[in-house]
């Protein structure tokens, strides 16, 4: 995504006020508390007929990003070498945004634009693979994309490298068993699945170029229009200009999930919550500055009313989260 997260000396103007990192809001249920959450396990008891597409899934955006800074950072740190992930897992996160750079010996390393996250697609898989044998019951939806674009404020590949695709082929191959097999086919997308077919593996759900384009075929076939930013399954207005924009985004978001509560359960969508720019910060938009809620704390209100203010939600789809709180994630996985 083109956002733009180079750091910022100093202060910065926003809507006529001075913003600076301190401006997000405190802790609470919403909002920077992951490890109150914890539910290594919910998927065990569901029917292994359930679709994936049916489920209330708590995810995460940027999901190793935790080093660069406030206008860098979208995860609480728990670690590095992806200690952060498996936090995030153990918290009942189930689909993660994996960003990485081309690098030398043909590998993968994590990154958020131009900062290196401490961790390298290795230890994301070693991670994911740990988890899924402790808790074979579950499983964990990847969205994996080429990160460095080459711009100011980015990443750029190694040069000399294979092609990205081939990369990853490489390391499915090393991990036989981990991913669910038809999502990381190139030649062809893969039906949307039950649990009980990909129980203890993760599933590929997109591989997306370094300019938000789909490469191949690879992952899900509802996913075949994933590009930078929203479409049809996918709700990602991740530009807020301002910490007063967070007004619209919330708005962004309340509407794609109400979309995805009222649709079939047979079609999967994913809501992005986060969003950023020079003059808001992750946080902010997450958190709350300045006096204007953020879109944490009113997702978890939103998600608390009852049907007296509005057509209550029967399921949220994939949540993608910036610093989630275990409130939030309880409240959306009471809806499985």
């Amino acid at each position: 995504m083109k956002r733009v997260m180079a750091a910022v000396g100093g202060l910065v103007l926003s809507l006529g006020l001075l913003v600076t990192p301190s401006a997000a809001l405190a802790a609470d249920a919403s909002y920077r508390t992951l490890s109150t959450a914890n539910h290594p396990d919910w998927m065990r008891p569901l029917p292994d007929g359930t679709s994936l597409a049916a489920l209330s899934i708590p995810g995460t955006h940027e999901t190793l990003s935790i080093h660069g800074g406030s206008w860098t950072q979208t995860q609480e740190d728990f670690g590095d070498s992806a200690a952060t992930l498996t936090a995030q897992l153990n918290a009942g996160v189930r689909m993660i945004d994996i960003r990485t750079r081309v690098n030398s010996g043909n590998t993968f390393t994590i990154h958020h634009g131009a900062t290196y996250q401490n961790a390298n697609f290795d230890d994301v898989l070693d991670k994911l693979g740990a988890f899924l044998a402790a808790h074979p019951g579950e499983s964990v939806v990847m969205r994996l994309k080429q990160e460095c674009t080459g711009e100011l404020g980015s990443c750029t590949d190694v040069s000399g490298q294979s092609a990205f695709q081939d990369i990853f082929d490489a390391y499915v191959a090393r991990r036989p068993g981990l991913f669910w097999t038809p999502s990381v086919t190139r030649s062809a997308g893969a039906a949307m699945p039950t649990l009980g077919q990909i129980r203890g593996r993760v599933v590929l759900a997109v591989l997306n170029g370094s300019r938000g384009g789909v490469i191949e075929r690879y992952g899900l076939a509802l996913f075949a229009g994933w590009h930078d930013g929203s479409s049809t399954y996918v709700q990602d207005e991740y530009n807020v200009p301002n910490v007063g924009a967070i007004a619209t985004k919330r708005d962004q978001v309340r509407r794609f999930l109400d979309a995805t509560s009222a649709a079939s359960p047979a079609l999967m969508y994913v809501n992005f919550a986060s969003g950023a720019s020079v003059f808001a910060q992750p946080q902010q938009v997450a958190g709350g500055a300045w006096g204007v809620q953020g879109v944490d704390p009113f997702l978890l209100a939103y998600l608390n009313q009852g049907p007296e203010v509005h057509t209550p939600v029967v399921r949220t789809g994939a949540l993608m989260l910036d610093f989630p709180g275990g409130g939030l994630i309880d409240k959306i996985l009471s809806y499985n």
